[in-house]
């Protein structure tokens, strides 16, 4: 019975490990379809962006863009499937004298596998007013599917030894627009999401890559339904997600708008 317990208990441990990162080590489909689906075109009025999509321009399968996963680090990306509870985070900060009206927030993800055609079909998104550790949820709730579409980013998330020919892992673009927007003042904000899809593996959120940079920002992860939260990191070295919010500057203050127009 030890034997029988022991086994289940280091087959959930798996489970649980398997969904929170997907490894060097992942299972790659024997497989995977061409795909045609739609592109995205990128962010039309954007406010913030935690950082590059991509480190290696052009040198992917077809031309395309690559997240290149470089040696010092063992992680493709980290688990934010909704259906095991596993969220992600990253911040923004608003800057003095400014007040966003935020429209439409979207964020990087992944399925293996699933080809160019999108596959993801969920968003479940929360605004805090501190990290999610210490803060309060301000916008929305992570209980609410606010997906509005996910087009792929012309980016593939490879290793080294897979530039220019992998393509398992194709990045998109999953886009939420607000039905109401979200208005914040100046000061530093989080944002936690979680991802669904139709495919086996993942949705998985790829970090924000720098060629030869190792640390690229601060996000969390929480594995346990939003209960703990952990810095993530890749190889040692602290990650951020990536993360677009567009919408509208609505003011200004006349400090920052004179030394502005001092510039013409």
């Amino acid at each position: 019975m030890k034997l029988i317990i022991l086994a289940t208990f280091l087959l959930v441990s798996l489970a649980v490990a398997n969904d929170a990162y997907e490894t060097e080590r992942a299972e790659v489909p024997a497989c995977t379809s061409s795909g045609t689906g739609p592109s995205w075109d990128g962010p039309l009025a954007e406010l913030f962006n935690t950082g590059p999509w991509y480190n290696s321009a052009g040198t992917g399968a077809g031309g395309k863009d690559e997240s290149i996963l470089e040696s010092w680090g063992t992680t493709y990306g980290y688990g934010c499937q909704f259906s095991v509870q596993n969220y992600v985070a990253d911040d923004f900060v608003v800057p003095t004298g400014e007040n966003w009206s935020i429209t439409s927030i979207t964020v990087g993800g992944y399925q293996t596998g699933s080809g160019t055609s999108p596959t993801i079909n969920g968003l479940y998104l929360a605004g805090y007013d501190d990290p999610p550790t210490t803060g309060a949820v301000v916008y929305g709730d992570i209980t609410t599917n606010i997906f509005s579409s996910a087009g792929w980013s012309d980016i593939y998330r490879v290793n080294e030894s897979g530039s220019g020919t992998n393509t398992d892992r194709p990045i998109m673009a999953v886009t939420a627009t607000l039905a109401t927007p979200w208005v914040v003042s100046e000061g530093t904000y989080w944002v936690a999401w979680q991802l669904d899809g139709t495919g086996s593996s993942g949705p998985w959120a790829p970090p924000v890559v720098i060629m030869g940079t190792q640390d690229t920002g601060n996000g969390l992860q929480s594995t346990d339904g939003g209960v703990t939260w952990n810095p993530i990191n890749n190889g040692g070295f602290p990650q951020g997600f990536l993360m677009v919010i567009e919408g509208d500057l609505t003011s200004l203050d006349q400090t920052t708008w004179g030394s502005i127009k001092t510039v013409f």
